[in-house]
């Protein structure tokens, strides 16, 4: 039982220096050769762990994604907090616009990371959608959406949010941003078939006219 715990101990002090190389140096800056140095460990070590540096870098992206998800889905399931504004809160737990993983969207938006982002991205999209789904199934419940394909709605939700509101894909002046905002909360309503304008309080939440945004 003690080497199983050391061994998990050392996999991690591998992922922690890789982690910080990568947000130093980039995932392609950054070599094997650097990561043992930092760990202090033979190369023998490091391939009983992980394969390859890019096995090293899925694990980092899965310890990413563990954060992130099980961020959102905390917020979805807390019942104390209305339909709307849990939704919006699971929303920027990814960080789509703010959120608690900051530092993780500051590490993998660095050019150098471009494939860490793309693959964040990716879980992202995949597992997203379930976790808003069950809000959205609530909503009906209660009378406030209409529509046969939930999964499908949240499933386009996410990407367009997740790609269009990514200032690294898309630059927009805050102008252009209030306007996509404002065609995104419209097209989300026939979405779900909410009433028009039930969904607009959401602009208080990502930044009003007023450039206050939600605490």
């Amino acid at each position: 039982m003690r080497t199983v715990k050391e061994a998990e101990e050392r996999k991690n002090e591998i992922l922690d220096a890789a982690d910080e190389l990568f947000g130093q140096k980039g995932f392609d800056g950054t070599s094997t050769n650097d990561i043992l140095a930092k760990v202090g460990i033979a190369r023998g070590t490091l391939y009983y762990h992980f394969k390859s540096k890019e096995d090293i870098m899925d694990a980092l992206i899965e310890r990413y994604n563990v954060r992130i998800i099980s961020a959102a889905q905390e917020v979805a399931e807390d019942k104390s907090i209305p339909v709307i504004e849990r939704i919006i809160r699971a929303v920027m737990a990814l960080n789509i616009s703010g959120g608690s993983s900051q530092e993780i969207m500051d590490h993998i938006h660095k050019p150098q990371n471009a494939l860490m982002h793309q693959k964040i991205h990716k879980v992202i999209i995949q597992g997203v959608p379930s976790i808003l789904t069950g809000i959205i199934l609530e909503g009906i419940e209660q009378g406030m959406f209409s529509t046969p394909y939930p999964y499908e709605c949240m499933e386009m939700v996410v990407i367009y949010a997740n790609t269009v509101f990514d200032d690294d894909m898309v630059a927009m002046t805050n102008e252009e941003r209030a306007s996509r905002m404002l065609a995104f909360i419209c097209n989300v309503e026939r979405l779900l078939g909410a009433e028009s304008g039930s969904l607009m309080s959401v602009m208080r939440m990502f930044g009003g006219e007023d450039g206050s945004s939600y605490e």
